[in-house]
This record gives C-alpha cells, structure tokens and sequence, in this order.
C-alpha cells in the first residue's frame, strides 16, 4: 500500500479526515445566482465583479489558489497587488453572461498544476501582469464582438508581450489531515526587477489585508497573549486554577500543553513539554527586543 492508498483508506474508515481540507473554494461567487436577490433574477446585475470587494457574500467565499474546509467554514486564499492596478487582485476577473459575445467568460490564466486525491498535495499557477490589469479594455473589445468573431482575450491586449508579469505559484502540503504547509513562490518573468505585493485577509472575513509577515507577527502576539498576563493580570493558560492564577509562588509557571481552548485560551490536555515551548519561548523573545 502507497502512502496515498493509505491516506485514502483512514480517510474512507475515519481515522483520519485527510479530504477535509482540499481546493474548495470558489473561483467565482460573483455573478451567481446563489448571491442573487434580484426580484427578476438579474444575478449578473445584481452582483457584479465591481461589487466583490464591498461586498459580504451569503452562501460562499472566492479567492485565488484558495482552499478551505470541506463545510467552507475557514478559507485561505492569496491577495495580489502590482503597485499599479486600482484594486486588489483577490479573485479571478471575467466577462458576465451579456458582456462577452460568447456569453460568461474568465479572463484570467491560472493552472492547476498538481493534485492528489487526499489532496495531501496541491499546486497551483496563477500569472499575474505587471502592469495595470486592462478591465475595462476587455469589457468594451469583447462587447464591441459580435457572435461570429472571436473573443478578445487577456493575452490580446499586449499585456504579455515583453514578459511583464509575475509567475505566483502556491503550493500545499500536509504533515497530517490537519497540519497543512502553504508555500508561495513568486517568480519574476521580466527583465527589469518589480515589486509585488503578497496579501492575506486576516482575521478571515473582516475586510483589511496584511503582508505575509504582518499576518506572522499577528499570529506570533496571540500564541503569547496565552501566556502573558492580561489586564486583570491573570495569564490565559492557566484559565480558572486560583492557584496558579494567584499564588506567587505558581502563578510565574508556565505549563506548556498540548491544546488550547479556542475561546479563552485555559490549556488542555497533558502538559508536558511539547513543541510549543520552544515556539513561544522564541516568539516571546522576539517580542522582547522589539
């Protein structure tokens, strides 16, 4: 038995959940007729692409080289900005239904590259221009067709020509069923070197962006915020032991346990020394000298 073959079987016996995380996520929720309160059942109109980054969605997210659970609860997805285009690119662009002279239609270009079926494994390709992204040009080109010409599409616009874009690919990896490795590269295709903006919405549904190290210091100064005392002066870890809360010959002793509360963040679990201490020792060393 592979080691796929195995995954698949803890998988189908549920002794491991290994497809619950995998590429669910929407390409598009825009535009469809999930999101559609129209009363004439105008989806296209009613929620366009322009729309998407105001917007809160009701029946699902979308995103680029985005995963999520199998229920959609938590998404992950990338946020692009090239220093010149007007908005974020956080999702594929394309034409509505009455836009293109062949109906709908994506232009973007994106490949999925690589994928297995625990999803243990997944790679993705997403090229991204250089320079500002020509929406409104493939609006008007493409309206501007009619049924039997072909459709204009992102690579007719030049955009390409001199190699001006960004390669960005994302690649994911799975330690265990639950213990998934991101890691995003970004390659630069022109001669002339560019910056580029990788962004992540984080917390996951409040709208603002942050650079990759941004979203690490964040998750950094929560992992403490466990075990630093808070403004009652209690420590987090300890939740509600008096005595280690109190007593001041305990209250200075750390437990390092296995799990964490979600809400509140009291330890569980055993507590012997695990991985975790020297993570948060090393992050509460960082905050130190900062």
């Amino acid at each position: 038995m592979t080691a796929e073959e195995k995954r698949l079987a803890d998988d189908r016996d549920r002794t491991a959940y290994w497809r619950r995380w995998g590429p669910y996520l929407s390409e598009r929720q825009w535009g469809t007729v999930r999101e559609d309160y129209s009363p004439d059942g105008a989806a296209w109109d009613y929620f366009p692409h322009d729309h998407a980054r105001s917007r809160a969605y009701r029946w699902g997210e979308d995103g680029i080289a985005g995963i999520s659970d199998n229920h959609q609860r938590l998404c992950f997805a990338i946020a692009l900005w090239n220093g010149q285009d007007p908005i974020l690119k956080e999702r594929i662009f394309g034409l509505t239904g009455p836009q293109g002279n062949h109906g709908e239609d994506v232009k973007e270009y994106y490949f999925y590259l690589d994928n297995i079926p625990s999803h243990a494994y997944m790679k993705y390709l997403y090229k991204y221009p250089q320079v500002a992204f020509p929406y409104d040009q493939l609006v008007r080109a493409n309206q501007e067709r009619g049924f039997y010409d072909p459709e204009f599409e992102l690579v007719d616009t030049g955009i390409f020509d001199r190699n001006e874009y960004f390669d960005v690919f994302v690649e994911y990896a799975k330690q265990t069923d639950e213990d998934i490795l991101i890691q995003i590269r970004v390659v630069n295709r022109a001669n002339t070197a560019k910056h580029l903006h990788v962004l992540l919405e984080y917390p996951t549904g409040s709208g603002p962006h942050q650079t990759l190290q941004q979203v690490a210091e964040a998750i950094g100064q929560r992992l403490c915020g466990i075990f630093l005392r808070n403004q009652a002066g209690d420590r987090p870890v300890h939740g509600g032991h008096s005595l280690f809360q109190t007593d001041p010959h305990w209250r200075d002793l750390l437990l390092f346990y296995e799990y964490f509360h979600g809400d509140n963040g009291a330890g569980i679990g055993a507590n012997h020394q695990t991985g975790w201490t020297s993570l948060v020792a090393t992050l509460l060393h960082q905050q130190s000298q900062r």
